[in-house]
């Protein structure tokens, strides 16, 4: 779960901390106050997009902090498989620093890149934003969402049919390059015996390069070379190491102390002795072959040509060759090897055909037990007379997914047809749709913490009431952290926090503090009372906190 949240000098908040509870935290504030920009921190630290005006103003950088409390053995594992270790008391720290020219994302003081980042953290939290349910407009979606339902039946199947999926599209590849005429295949095959023995020819061998070019090079620089090691050759000749030595040694013969410095010098004569005889060994020995620089110089300039023609490294060359060769070997035995990649192409397709028939099987079976629930679910949410239901058309091709095309269907008025949702719910409809999809995904979601940003939009009285229970009921299992602006969802709170703001010195500032049971009896009365809050309204903010505690005890 979410344990705490830090934000420091982003948009109109200097430094605000929360520590979150279990259950239902819910945020409340004046319009204005800055709960966007809290939500909106969360998904910046999650890698959503950071711009540097969000840095406050006269600061040089914005800092975001989520701690979590991954206590679940399969997260840890799945963290561990992902070079996640976690410290003893199992906390998980994600920072982002925004800065003016770029932002830095670490997890556990580990700097990670957004991708690595969201693939992280979707282990731990989902964030449902204002316009989300405006997804379920799309029909990819409302598959997903099935599929997503159904995980522990339809994930071994999908990565079955991923990987034959991936054959059949190697295999289909293969084929479409197979329709070649008697006269293309000659040709291609007499250019392919001409690079098969342009490389065997070659001989290349690994490493071959490397030792050719630093014999190449010695050879190319020879005369510097000897030049540089005679001058260093008369230098250490004249060093006059041997005459210091005998001074030291006569100095010794008074002061033993100096013994040391004289050892030292009996070395430093070794030491310089031998450097200048392995020098003029070196020198006597080195010889200039015209013949071998040449027959270098040439060697290498064939397997530089070979690297252009066919790959930067010797390596490379030499699976190219082995590529020319199964080439070579197809055009000969073209028909054959037709017919086998045929025998193949048809056999892979026959799998894929049975894996994708199978996997929508099951998501039918699946999809039955999903609208029924998310039908209860709607009831519950006050669509009184709600059909709901999901329609299957199978895609003219494959897919990795398999060959599924769903949608889900509704009808809210008696006695009309089902028709696509996504053109018949309004936006309030979508949301409670969502909810209703988010409650029942609830009970097979393994993700510990829900954010909830408004979910409330355009909903009110009796409906507003149900919302808040469903929200109740998926905190139940669930961490669920949300923004509303009704009394009757905020009544809920397990945990309530205040957006609010000030101004002084010419600034704005937000800050957010958690309530106590009077306060959050008095953000209560200022959601029911508005611009007058009078004793009645406080005797009905103090009534809806205790039938929300009455209702929690029911679940």
């Amino acid at each position: 779960m979410l344990l705490e949240l830090r934000v420091k000098n982003l948009a109109l908040i200097e430094k605000a901390e929360v520590s979150f509870r279990d259950g239902l935290n819910i945020l409340t504030g004046e319009t204005g106050a800055g709960k966007s920009i809290i939500i909106g921190s969360v998904n910046m630290a999650l890698g959503g997009k950071a711009s540097r005006d969000m840095i406050r103003q006269g600061a040089d950088h914005a800092y975001v902090e989520l701690i979590f409390s991954v206590d679940e053995k399969e997260k840890q594992d799945l963290l561990k498989n992902m070079d996640i270790d976690l410290p003893e008391d199992n906390t998980l720290i994600i920072t982002k620093k925004i800065m003016a020219a770029r932002s830095v994302s670490k997890v556990n003081d580990e700097t990670v890149t957004a991708g690595r980042l969201k693939e992280i953290t979707s282990l731990l939290i989902d964030i449902h934003g204002q316009h989300e349910h405006q997804s379920l407009m799309y029909k990819s979606k409302h598959l997903q969402i099935l599929d997503d339902y159904a995980k522990s039946r339809t994930t071994p199947i999908k990565e079955e049919t991923a990987r034959v999926f991936g054959q059949y599209q190697k295999l289909s590849k293969k084929l479409d390059t197979m329709n070649l005429d008697q006269e293309e295949r000659l040709r291609e095959a007499d250019f392919c015996r001409y690079e098969i023995e342009e490389l065997e020819k070659a001989e290349l061998k690994e490493g071959e390069e490397e030792l050719l070019t630093a014999a190449y090079r010695r050879l190319k620089n020879s005369q510097k070379i000897m030049e540089q090691l005679s001058e260093a050759y008369d230098i250490l000749e004249n060093a006059q190491v041997s005459t210091a030595l005998k001074a030291v040694d006569q100095a010794a013969e008074y002061d033993e102390s100096l013994g040391g410095i004289r050892d030292q010098m009996y070395d430093a004569d070794a030491v310089i002795n031998d450097v200048s005889r392995d020098i003029r060994e070196y020198m006597d020995s080195f010889s200039f072959d015209e013949e071998e620089f040449v027959r270098i110089e040439e060697r290498l300039d064939l397997i530089h040509n070979l690297q252009a023609k066919y790959g930067s490294s010797t390596e490379k060359i030499l699976k190219k060759l082995e590529e020319k060769k199964r080439r070579l070997e197809e055009l000969e035995n073209y028909d054959l090897v037709k017919q086998e990649t045929e025998r193949q192409w048809k056999e892979c397709r026959d799998d894929l055909e049975r894996l994708c028939a199978k996997l929508s099987e099951v998501r039918k079976k699946e999809a039955a037990k999903l609208t029924k629930k998310i039908s209860q679910g709607l009831k519950d949410l006050n669509f009184m007379d709600v059909q709901f239901s999901m329609e299957f058309n199978r895609l003219p091709q494959y897919g990795s997914g398999g060959y599924d095309e769903a949608e889900f269907m509704i009808s809210t008025n008696p006695g009309m047809p089902v028709r696509p949702l996504g053109t018949v719910a309004s936006g309030g409809e979508l949301s409670r749709i969502m909810l209703a999809i988010k409650s029942v995904l609830a009970d097979t979601d393994d993700i510990p913490t829900l954010i909830f940003d408004e979910i409330d939009t355009g909903i009110s009285g009796r409906t507003a009431q149900k919302v808040s229970e469903k929200l109740a009921y998926i905190a139940g299992s669930h961490q669920v952290i949300c923004i509303t602006h009704l009394p009757q969802i905020a009544a809920m709170a397990d945990a309530h926090f205040e957006i609010a703001k000030t101004s002084g010195d010419g600034l704005t500032t937000t800050f957010i503090r958690e309530l106590d049971e009077e306060q959050m009896t008095g953000e209560l009365a200022r959601l029911l009372g508005g611009a007058e809050i009078t004793e009645a309204v406080y005797d009905n903010a103090r009534e809806m906190k205790r039938l929300a505690a009455e209702r929690k005890q029911q679940k």
